[in-house]
């Protein structure tokens, strides 16, 4: 008997498309989550982010975003970014939280870091971002 591992297993640590962003006027390569399944699958599942790696979160609108951990065991960092690339709030984010993390501020972005990283960076809200799509 064959035994078929389930299709969320198969993707875990499948990768997307990547970019190269400036955060702050630090480099950042994101990998690029642009569509629903792609944004409503993130992080989860992966069991390691390297230092300067991240993922971009791009949506068609600018509105209140809300971003959770479920399924997430990296500890990650979050900023959410408005349509004209400037951070409207970075947060923390504990790994496997169900608690909804929201921008507070339209964001058209988010993009998620290993945690600490925008704190090691010396980026802060209302620092640009520059390179998205």
């Amino acid at each position: 008997m064959m035994w078929l591992t389930p299709w969320v297993a198969c993707a875990t640590e499948a990768t997307l498309p990547t970019q190269t962003i400036q955060v702050g006027g630090q480099t950042l390569t994101v990998e690029v989550a642009d569509d629903d399944a792609e944004r409503a699958r993130g992080l989860m599942f992966r069991k390691s982010l390297a230092e300067g790696d991240g993922m971009l979160f791009v949506f068609q609108d600018e509105r209140v975003r809300g971003f959770w951990m479920k399924d997430t065991q990296i500890p990650l960092s979050i900023a959410y970014v408005d349509g004209q690339g400037v951070i409207v709030r970075i947060s923390d984010l504990t790994p496997f939280d169900t608690a909804r993390v929201t921008s507070l501020y339209p964001a058209r972005y988010a993009i998620e870091v290993p945690q600490g990283w925008f704190a090691a960076k010396g980026i802060e809200k209302g620092d640009k971002v520059t390179g998205l799509q």
